[in-house]
């Protein structure tokens, strides 16, 4: 059956290049359509890049803990220009390097770039701006999505996260409107480049999908950086004057007012579906997005969709599952469901924040939890790196000892959260996870310390009361 199917697949990030290659090796034949190069947004633009900007921005940040190892020297200067063109070589190394359309190619895959946008003729044919027509059997739609921008007045003289890399020389003051994880990446990154940063989250808190814990840690590091942390806040229009880009704002003290040399939109990210002529292939949209059932299925049979394009998450790592598991449902037809329980994340923000499962909010409204909190000044690792802010929280149930949610702050927390992750999707109980013997000295010890934490809390495994590198107890 496979090697009669035909599929197209539009898009050529993450979630479009995996579903391409899945497909492939099921021995379907296969077109991959892609507006400008392969890649997506991710390599091109996105964490790939962003991610070693980030890295540039914690070597400076580092500097001010040279005193600490007995090391002296000017702080460093940050130069803008070529700390973005280090950025795109991530870019350059995916594409010169690994050659991923070559790889593509070489796999038997159709690879079209610079196709432009491309949208539907009928429920099985594609076509660009200039006349060139695509049809197959089934079809995937993996086009992802695009940074949103608040219809308030000024919004032109806003920047998006894209734009970072087109930034001439460094701003002093930035305005960063959206507090969620790009907006607080994007604050972040500036705030240790030594630029005047302020957030304005329309929220009770930063980062309101994360746990409170982590909101709250997040907040109180910013603040304590220097930065300006405004929640409850909306900004309500921009407007360039002669010392800066002007942002009104309203919050729970009243109006108010910041200039700043350069402001950035991190309000959302919805799906890149104005442009598919969706009525033609007869599918319907929703807000945003394109609503699709547990196999990735629109409401139309033969068209699926992975990636960004569905809104259930906004992650490279969801977008290559989604894009594997709907290739394989197009070309072998629907068994296999997308799940998302088991999601490892992780921020570029300073400190790093990670998680994993559910919220402690959203774990108590269906179970009986216990928690446990290692923080990193009880571990030898952090101490001696000398980043100790910081902590490991594990969420259980009582009765299943499952595993229902990890979230860390600090340095290594993306890493470490991954260890967790790993655990759940094993069914590894609480208890399993606090006999591990984790590497000494690391920062990933903090999964064990809380997991014994719990187990003394529920009375299980006979565990020691802790002992922490400072000798502090639970």
């Amino acid at each position: 059956m496979s090697a009669e199917v035909s599929l197209l697949v539009a898009g050529g990030g993450p979630a479009g290049i995996n579903a391409a290659l899945q497909a492939r090796e099921l021995g379907a034949r296969v077109t991959l359509l892609e507006a400008v190069r392969v890649g997506g947004t991710n390599l091109n633009r996105g964490p790939a890049p962003v991610r070693t900007l980030a890295r540039a921005a914690r070597l400076v940040r580092d500097w001010s803990s040279w005193p600490l190892f007995g090391l002296h020297g000017p702080a460093p200067v940050p130069d803008l220009p070529t700390v973005l063109a280090n950025s795109e070589r991530v870019a350059r190394y995916a594409h010169d390097k690994k050659d991923i359309a070559g790889h593509l190619r070489h796999q038997g895959i159709d690879l079209v770039e610079e196709a432009g946008l491309v949208g539907f003729t009928g429920p099985r044919t594609m076509a660009a701006s200039d006349g060139r027509t695509w049809s197959a059997d089934r079809i995937v739609l993996a086009v992802g999505g695009h940074a949103f921008r608040l219809p308030i007045p000024g919004a032109e003289f806003a920047l998006t996260y894209e734009d970072i890399l087109s930034l001439p020389s460094l701003p002093e003051r930035v305005a960063v409107v959206g507090g969620a994880d790009t907006g607080c990446q994007i604050a972040s990154i500036f705030q240790d480049f030594g630029a005047a940063v302020t957030v304005f989250e329309a929220g009770p808190v930063l980062v309101p999908a994360a746990d409170p814990a982590v909101s709250a840690e997040l907040s109180r590091s910013f603040t304590a950086q220097g930065m300006t942390v405004a929640t409850d806040t909306l900004v309500e229009a921009l407007s360039q004057t002669d010392s800066g880009i002007s942002v009104d704002h309203r919050g729970r003290a009243g109006g108010g007012r910041v200039v700043a040399d350069v402001v950035f939109f991190a309000v959302g990210w919805p799906a890149n579906i104005s442009g598919l002529n969706l009525d033609a292939a007869g599918i319907q949209a929703g807000h945003g997005a394109i609503p699709v059932d547990d196999y990735l299925r629109t409401n139309v049979g033969h068209i699926f969709a992975a990636g960004d394009i569905t809104g259930h998450s906004m992650l490279v790592q969801t977008a290559r599952t989604e894009g594997r598991i709907a290739a394989r449902n197009a070309v072998l037809g629907p068994a296999r469901q997308a799940t998302y329980d088991v999601v490892p994340s992780g921020s570029f923000t300073d400190p790093e924040y990670g998680r994993v499962g559910l919220t402690e909010p959203q774990a108590a409204e269906q179970h009986d939890i216990v928690t446990g909190i290692a923080r990193y000044d009880d571990l030898l690792r952090p101490v001696a790196d000398g980043r100790s802010e910081g902590f490991c929280k594990l969420i259980a149930d009582r009765e299943s000892h499952t595993i229902l949610g990890a979230h860390v702050v600090g340095e290594y927390s993306a890493e470490t959260v991954q260890t967790v992750a790993v655990a759940m999707a094993a069914g590894m109980t609480v208890e399993q996870v606090a006999e591990l013997q984790f590497a000494y000295p690391t920062f990933t010890e903090g999964v064990s310390m809380a997991a014994q934490k719990i187990c003394r809390a529920m009375g299980i495994g006979g565990f020691p009361q802790a002992w922490s590198y400072l000798g502090s107890n639970e």
